[in-house]
């Protein structure tokens, strides 16, 4: 049997095997839906960096890159963009290598880097994901990064979908899985209208950005899979 768990904010990684483990980082409110867009759309990397600072160091470089900065669901200042997935479009980031400093996202993946692999989820690239996964003999850890190291409902619905798509294999669900996918069972005929009620939700739609939101929750609309190949995530060659 492969194990499949969930944990539900990164304060708990310590409890959790992560060495022999493929790693589903997961930030739906934005970040892993924006890096699966912009691997999607070319991006030849994608750099996440637990610091601003560290996104500030990649300027004296000599490098190209695209620096790109959120905190709070805001562009930090003197940044080219933040986390919205509409900063992710083939126009902007084709051929581009991106370095990228997120809340809560690039903080779940940092906490994860001891991992066997680390892949990146999203609604975005559900079934590409639950695919790939499912061709794997590993167990599957997926990551929820949630808010500032605390439970959120998105990260841990989107948890619940894979955990749907996988349950009939030949896998072995962990409490935190079947709740998660319990959860998921309400929520699947109505994603958007479940989510509005969501801490992360009022956060965006207080700062105008409500159309990030719906994006995210936009099932399969890409196919490719960022893997963290040592400090980028580059696309998964399947």
């Amino acid at each position: 049997m492969i194990n499949l768990e969930v944990c539900l904010t990164p304060t708990l990684l310590p409890l959790f095997n992560i060495e022999n483990s493929i790693v589903v980082v997961i930030d739906i409110f934005r970040a892993t839906s924006s890096i699966c867009y912009g691997i999607e759309n070319g991006a030849t990397a994608i750099i996440p960096v637990a610091e601003v600072e560290e996104c500030i160091a990649y300027r004296e470089k000599g490098f190209d890159y695209l620096l790109a900065a959120e905190r709070n669901g805001e562009v930090v200042m003197g940044f080219d963009f933040g986390n919205s997935p509409f900063s992710y479009t083939a126009e902007k980031v084709a051929g581009k290598t991106v370095v990228l400093t997120t809340t809560n996202g690039t903080h779940a993946l940092h906490m994860s880097i001891k991992a066997k692999r680390i892949v990146i989820g999203s609604f975005l690239n559900l079934t590409a994901l639950c695919n790939w996964l499912k061709t794997q003999s590993e167990d599957v850890l997926l990551v929820c990064a949630g808010w500032k190291n605390n439970f959120n409902l998105e990260d841990t619905l989107f948890a619940g979908a894979v955990t749907e798509r996988l349950k009939t294999g030949n896998y072995k669900l962990d409490d935190a899985a079947l709740g998660a996918n319990d959860l998921y069972q309400l929520a699947k005929d109505d994603l958007k209208g479940y989510l509005k009620k969501t801490s992360h939700s009022e956060r965006l739609k207080q700062l105008g950005i409500e159309a990030d939101i719906a994006f995210c929750l936009n099932v399969d609309i890409t196919t490719a899979i960022p893997i963290l190949d040592g400090e980028r995530l580059v696309k998964l060659e399947v």
